[in-house]
């Protein structure tokens, strides 16, 4: 189980995840995300790489209040793409700027809520405030373990699209040598005056729906607490492949 949480294996399609979503928030969900097929090990290699390269803003100083998602998203992926190609430094250590820089540019509340759908609503305010702790350590270590194998790859900025009041989508491509382009999208929604990342898409296919499946299946057969245990253990092995 450990394993599989790492790479998504099975996909929901778009109307029961926005249908879940509509139910746990209350508010309209952006439904232009179309998932038809699964994501293969390159993409979903790509997908995680990408994150971790976006979230390294802090280096290169604060996102103003006033910009856009285009804006944002660019002076996140250009920040970092200058601190990743820098081999100079270590690994280990990227990776921990990458801990500690990701959090205040995603919404990890909402992304948990959304991963665990309608279990969430079945826990305690202390088994919420614990889950999103742990995935969020999770997705932090998933995403930093990624920052060494980067080669040069190349992200073009495509266009952003308005998805309601609030949200927005923004458009890029992951360029590489010798293969075709990635699709990999940013899903921003406008909180206190900034622009926050509560999802990515790969070749249109959510990860927040992708770890959803997984974590209903594990909830279903042995229960939250088997769920959290897996995280857990799963970051664990993460940082410590990093680290040695």
């Amino acid at each position: 189980m450990a394993q599989s949480l790492l790479v998504p294996r099975t996909l929901l399609r778009i109307r029961s995840w926005i249908r879940q979503k509509r139910v746990l928030t209350g508010r309209k969900v952006p439904s232009r995300l179309i998932m038809k097929r699964k994501i293969s090990p390159r993409r979903t290699f790509l997908l995680a790489h990408l994150v971790a390269l976006c979230v390294t803003l802090g280096l290169a100083g604060a996102v103003r209040a006033d910009q856009g998602p285009m804006e944002t998203t660019q002076s996140l992926v250009n920040a970092a793409l200058k601190v990743i190609a820098n081999k100079s430094i270590p690994v280990a250590q990227r990776g921990e700027q990458v801990r500690q820089l990701i959090e205040p540019e995603f919404d990890f509340t909402e992304m948990s809520r959304s991963a665990l759908g309608y279990h969430w609503k079945s826990l305690s305010p202390n088994q919420r405030g614990e889950f999103t702790q742990v995935f969020t350590r999770f997705i932090e270590a998933a995403y930093a373990s990624k920052i060494g194998d980067y080669s040069g790859q190349r992200v073009d900025f495509v266009k952003e699209s308005p998805l309601g009041d609030g949200y927005a989508q923004v458009f890029t491509n992951i360029v590489q040598a010798g293969k075709d382009p990635v699709p990999l999208n940013y899903l921003l929604e406008r909180r206190n005056g900034t622009w926050k990342i509560y999802d990515v898409t790969v070749d249109n296919i959510s990860i927040v729906a992708n770890y959803r499946t997984q974590f209903d299946r594990v909830i279903n057969e042995d229960g939250f607490d088997k769920l959290l245990a897996d995280l857990k253990a799963k970051q664990q092995q993460l940082r410590q492949a990093q680290a040695g």
